[in-house]
């Protein structure tokens, strides 16, 4: 005997114990006046989700004269679709709202049987109980809360003779779509519970509190986070997250990561550049992240130097999917851990930093200082200072009773050091000697210092080339480079410009409190095609422009990227020209001195740092002088910056 002939006989004994009269063509009880009422309002909610599904499920067979009824958990009738057109032609006139389907009221049918078994079952023809529905069949299944508790069932009837198993396959399918819906309204029924409990507890904490859903929505926010985010409350509930924070996506990965919390930082220029610190965590439901509970500070109100590392970016803020920045982040995970040191090389503007801190944010020293150090822009007679400390009285102005360096600061975390190719030699020989021995000795003193620091340097510079020039230590090159990490230019990660640009419109559009723009498909194209030179961070630079222009460029892509180091070339070689056909002018004229070689020099100094708008690593190439030197040369005629 196979399975649904055994539920079949069990139900018809069923029928048969509860007095169900065979001839029969009606249910024993029926709903009317305010009963119905009452049982249609305890079944809003499920009548009006089941509504769309069900035209869903009665577009693909109204051709074929079937009904749809919907029930509740007792098998009374809630919902009733196509009865108008098809109960004559079925020859039924026993359905109608209110009336019970339950066995115990008709007998065995799909709708009371689908109950009483907590299972799919199609019923046809003799199979029912009673006569009045022997010229039918009937395909039901019945619906769940996540409680897996029966609410309601499904069902489509039909003639006998258009039985068919796909029917009850489409029956399957709109009970599904229900119970999916069904899921969704108690899930924003528990982040809305989530928010209003949070916001009874909150009131009178200084903090921002805001509700995201898992689709990135955000279902409500407390004043003073709105306040926070320079916002209207009612204009950021529904927005999506990704206009304040993109890549919400990654966030919810982090915490399924298992991490209590994942903390994000950001500017905005309409809150005086302070930063705003969200902290997210996961809201649950039947094990599955549903949500998030996202705190709002500003830096001021959250500042505490014991636990801020001083990294604030994850490898889920390098925005992209390419292959050679994928290639980057894979291998970057990998070494993370590694003690060894770590350089990275790659263009300005490509993201040096943030690798750097993405690196330490993975490792086991995250909970540690990362202290960043810029050796550029850093004077020659105070960068050693600031690397290895000093001790008191070492020189005038220093601190009374000394002050530790950044090894010392960074010990048991990560030391960042950029623009290590503009380093003095003379400190590259002391730093040299701290990597090799883990010891510091601040200036002036005489007591090693045992350190326990990770070094990340990096540079745009080709070292190898400045070892051969004789402006790197060849030793510390290859001590620096034990594991060497290239990040690839803009132009060579394929597909990634299209995800910058609408990473960076987002952000933009949120900081300026401007809407995102829509950009000319022109402009749109050239964005792509651009070799941008100047790579992410000019990027970001251009997509702010047009931002604020709301979708146009204020200059000619094109024109700007060709001409902007040809014209600063041009410009200090037309004035060295200047210069040097004054000095043999002057010097035909007179062959005595009257013209001041120091003057010369201030006046090309100056003219380059003009000509290349205060980027001293510009200056010093076309001079043909170290950073270092150029910064010395400042100092030493006193240039003023422009």
């Amino acid at each position: 005997m196979d399975n649904k002939r055994e539920v079949i006989e069990n139900s018809h004994k069923r029928s048969e114990s509860y007095g169900v009269i065979k001839q029969s063509n009606y249910s024993n009880k029926i709903l009317v006046g305010e009963e119905l009422e009452n049982k249609l309002s305890e079944n809003k909610e499920l009548i009006e989700i089941s509504k769309i599904y069900i035209d869903m499920v009665f577009s693909a067979v109204m051709d074929n004269e079937f009904i749809i009824v919907l029930t509740d958990k007792d098998g009374c009738i809630l919902y009733i679709k196509g009865a108008e057109e098809n109960n004559s032609k079925l020859g039924v006139d026993n359905l109608n709202v209110g009336a019970y389907m339950d066995e115990q009221n008709i007998g065995t049918n799909a709708m009371g049987t689908a109950i009483s078994e907590d299972r799919c079952i199609q019923i046809t023809a003799t199979e029912h109980y009673i006569e009045g529905f022997h010229k039918l069949t009937c395909s039901a299944a019945p619906i769940h809360n996540t409680k897996r508790e029966i609410i309601g069932t499904l069902n489509l009837t039909g003639r006998s003779n258009m039985k068919h198993p796909h029917t009850l396959g489409l029956v399957v399918f709109g009970v599904k779509a229900i119970e999916n819906e069904m899921d969704k309204k108690e899930v924003c029924d528990i982040l809305n519970q989530t928010y209003n409990y949070m916001e009874s507890v909150i009131d009178n904490v200084d903090k921002g509190i805001m509700i995201i859903g898992k689709d990135g929505k955000i279902v409500n926010i407390n004043e003073l986070g709105a306040e926070i985010f320079d916002k209207d409350k009612h204009l950021l509930i529904n927005e999506q997250i990704d206009y304040i924070l993109p890549d919400l996506g990654n966030i919810i990965d982090e915490l399924n990561d298992g991490n209590n919390a994942v903390i994000k930082e950001i500017k905005f220029k309409h809150n005086s550049n302070h930063k705003i610190k969200l902290i997210f965590k996961e809201i649950k439901h039947k094990e599955s992240i549903v949500g998030m509970v996202v705190t709002i500070s500003t830096e001021k109100e959250e500042k505490d130097p014991k636990n801020d590392t001083g990294a604030y970016f994850t490898f889920n803020d390098i925005i992209g999917e390419s292959a050679a920045i994928a290639n980057v982040i894979i291998n970057s995970k990998i070494i993370s851990n590694s003690p060894s040191t770590v350089l990275i090389q790659g263009e300005s503007g490509t993201g040096k930093e943030i690798l750097a801190q993405a690196m330490h944010n993975y490792s086991l020293r995250r909970g540690n200082k990362f202290i960043a150090i810029n050796c550029g822009a850093i004077p020659a007679n105070i960068i050693e200072s600031e690397l290895f400390g000093y001790e008191d009285g070492t020189f005038t102005g220093a601190k009374k009773g000394g002050n530790p360096g950044k090894f010392e600061i960074a010990s048991g975390g990560t030391l960042f050091l950029d623009e290590i190719g503009e380093m003095t030699l003379d400190a590259q020989v002391k730093l040299l000697r701290v990597l090799q021995n883990d010891r510091v000795t601040r200036l002036g003193g005489s007591k090693e210092i045992p350190i326990d620091v990770r070094v990340i340097a990096a540079t745009n510079k080709n070292l190898k080339n400045e070892v051969k020039k004789g402006a790197f230590r060849e030793d510390l090159y290859y001590r620096l480079c034990v594991i060497p990490i290239t990040l690839p230019p803009l132009r060579e990660r394929k597909g990634d410009v299209k995800m910058l640009i609408d990473y960076f419109l987002r952000i933009k559009s949120f900081s300026l409190n401007k809407t995102i723009p829509k950009i000319d498909e022109k402009l749109y194209n050239d964005l792509i095609s651009y070799n941008w030179p100047g790579n992410i961070r000019q990027l970001e630079n251009y997509i702010e422009n047009i931002v604020n222009l709301d979708g146009r460029l204020s200059f000619d892509l094109w024109e700007e990227g060709e001409s902007l180091n040809k014209n600063a070339s041009e410009a200090l070689k037309q004035e060295n020209i200047l210069i040097e056909e004054n000095f043999y002018a002057k010097d035909i004229i007179n062959n005595e001195e009257v013209f001041n070689l120091e003057e010369l020099e201030v006046g090309v100094i100056r003219k380059a740092i003009h000509v290349y708008n205060n980027n001293m690593t510009q200056a010093a190439k076309a001079l043909g002088i170290s950073r270092n030197t150029l910064y010395l040369k400042i100092k030493k005629y006193n240039i003023e910056m422009s």
